[in-house]
């Protein structure tokens, strides 16, 4: 719902305004509604609001309590925000406002870095304490909303984007080795605390991180799913994982009705949407705004699914939104998207959402989407080569299925000075799959996949694309509490079915059976998927640049295969080798002066 930024001295000096102001305006669309500046001696903090939950002035941001010695500014939403206030005004708290910010700053009063224990929602928060001054910094359990941090001597800045840190200047803008190579193995994917910048990190999600006046800081891990079997569900059917399924489900989908805006749905078509469509209806609500996004086709592939969604939408009578994208706009729309990315983002995805939202923010503030169900309830298509795989054998096998290239073949691709002679992209793997629990293959994969993979790729492309029209995106099958019971859940009932299992069986009699047993649909974006024409000379011209060369981090050779046939080479995914290395380039290059070569 909004952009939150600051900064905190450690050196005795004041912190810098000015550069806070930079930082803060760098992000007026994710709130284009408001903004504010708090300043007290070595504590800063910057606001920018989008204006869904107490539309009045009292919920303006930085929000300061003098009596409680507190200062926050808050970007998310705390969905049992209502009920919370109750229980503090039992405790003796008032309140002055209805927003959920104020909740937030009594609830830190009350338990402190335990508030976020009693918080369902999405969120990423800074509190700062008058008396002590130490400043707290807190982000959700599956890290729907963004915190990104930059240490400089002397100081901590942070935003809730890594464009906008580098607005405040001093980062430092080197290419991060060990990220390079996570994003060019880890299917594009670079995870927290790094980022693609050395000087830039992000707040790991499920993470409080208490920073002392000397810039000492500890780190408070609040929440991980354990992804094991359960005592307490010993017995159940399949019929019984269903049943709770479902009702989770429709308690995550009413969690996220709570706002003083209309909240319409992003429908794609595909099961995911169209449940929470369908649960919505159940819940009573008419006149729901559902919107689709289409593209010509390209490349002999179909570029929109709107049969499918258009059958949800006349099944539950919404008022629908088919947007079929004119073929001029596309070429544009790849530059604003990523324009828009706070890091580099391979999928094609981005740009349908960019697209999509630019349309739905004239219609609605906040949208519901199916964002998260496949790497909650296994819906990948490398999930079932992984489910007769030796415990012992997991972190060869998930390698193998999900990787884009194995270590030895990024030296056909990296210049040879930025060539690691480790491989920190299977270590990552490694001692995830080591951590305790997980006992089953499958289990330990889907529990990396949404704890890392699903945060710095899907959620991450789903928050930057809509908060760049100021359009807020809640995800229901990323309610933590569903999120822990489909952990609990035996993988071989969401293998089931070719994926989503558990979940199709949930959704048989809620949606159109047409639904349920359609092949697995994509965002398409063929134009991207298939390179030629417009498209490919925006990636020719961007890889021949010639800072490309002065930068160093792809060989010409490689370079000059790709672009002698751009669309054969594929990521061991499916993607586009091309497109990997032209996108990040051209995200660089959109940083421009800002960066080091």
């Amino acid at each position: 719902m909004c952009g939150i930024a600051g900064e905190v001295r450690f050196d005795g000096r004041a912190a810098d305004v000015a550069a806070l102001a930079r930082i803060t305006d760098a992000m007026q669309p994710r709130g284009p509604d408001g903004h504010g500046v708090h300043a007290t001696g070595p504590i800063a903090l910057g606001h920018r609001r989008l204006k869904i939950i107490d539309l009045s002035e009292r919920g303006a941001q930085p929000m300061a309590d003098p009596q409680l010695g507190l200062t926050a500014v808050f970007n998310g939403c705390i969905y049992n925000y209502r009920e919370l206030r109750t229980e503090l005004e039992g405790h003796g708290y008032r309140f002055f406002s209805d927003s959920d910010t104020e909740t937030l700053l009594k609830a830190y009063h009350r338990w402190g870095v335990d508030c976020v224990d009693h918080f369902l929602g999405m969120f990423a928060f800074a509190v700062a304490e008058r008396d002590t001054g130490v400043l707290t910094l807190g982000r959700d359990r599956l890290g729907v909303k963004p915190l990104y941090l930059a240490e400089e001597p002397g100081r901590l800045r942070f935003a809730s984007s890594l464009p906008a840190l580098l607005a405040g200047g001093g980062v430092d803008t080197s290419i991060d080795p060990v990220a390079l190579h996570h994003y060019m193995t880890f299917h594009s994917v670079v995870p927290a605390p790094r980022t693609i910048l050395t000087g830039v990190r992000k707040l790991p999600p499920a993470t409080v991180r208490t920073i002392q006046p000397d810039g000492r800081a500890t780190d408070h891990v609040y929440w991980r799913p354990s992804h094991v079997r359960r005592p307490e569900f010993a017995g159940w059917t399949a019929a019984d994982w269903r049943d709770a399924v479902l009702e989770s489900l429709q308690v995550a989908v009413r969690r996220r009705m709570v706002a003083d805006v209309p909240v319409g749905v992003l429908l794609s078509g595909g099961l995911d949407s169209s449940l929470v469509v369908a649960l919505l209806a159940v819940e009573g609500q008419t006149g729901l705004q559902t919107f689709s996004v289409g593209f010509h086709a390209a490349g002999g592939e179909s570029g929109d699914e709107f049969a499918y969604s258009g059958l949800v939408a006349e099944h539950f009578g919404t008022d629908h939104q088919q947007i079929l994208v004119d073929p001029a706009r596309m070429l544009p729309a790849v530059d604003r998207a990523i324009a828009a990315m706070a890091e580099p983002m391979v999928s094609h995805d981005c740009v349908a959402f960019h697209l999509l939202s630019e349309e739905v923010a004239r219609s609605v503030t906040v949208v519901q989407s199916g964002q998260g169900a496949d790497e909650v309830f296994a819906g990948y298509d490398w999930y079932p080569p992984l489910a007769d795989v030796a415990r012992d054998r997991a972190v060869e096998a998930y390698a193998r299925v999900f990787t884009d290239r194995t270590h030895a073949q990024m030296a056909e691709i990296l210049e040879p000075d930025r060539m690691l002679g480790h491989d920190p992209s299977r270590a990552f793997i490694a001692e995830h799959f080591g951590a305790p629990g997980a006992q089953d293959t499958v289990d330990a994969a889907l529990r990396l996949d949404s704890t890392v993979m699903l945060v710095d790729d899907p959620v991450k492309r789903v928050d930057n694309m809509t908060m760049a029209w100021g359009l807020e995106a809640r995800v229901p099958f990323l309610d933590h509490e569903l999120v822990e019971l489909a952990a609990a859940c035996p993988p071989e009932l969401k293998l089931a079915h070719g994926g989503k299992g558990v979940l199709k069986e949930a959704a048989r009699g809620v949606v159109p059976d047409g639904i349920i047993d359609r092949p697995k649909g994509y965002f398409p974006v063929p134009a991207i998927r298939h390179l030629e024409g417009p498209f490919l000379d925006r990636v020719r011209d961007a890889v021949t640049d010639p800072v490309v060369k002065a930068r160093g981090l792809v060989r010409g050779d490689w370079l000059d295969r790709m672009l002698a046939d751009p669309n054969t080479h594929r990521t061991n995914l499916g993607s586009n080798a091309l497109w990997q290395v032209a996108l990040l380039e051209m995200w660089l290059q959109e940083r421009g002066s800002e960066l080091d070569l």
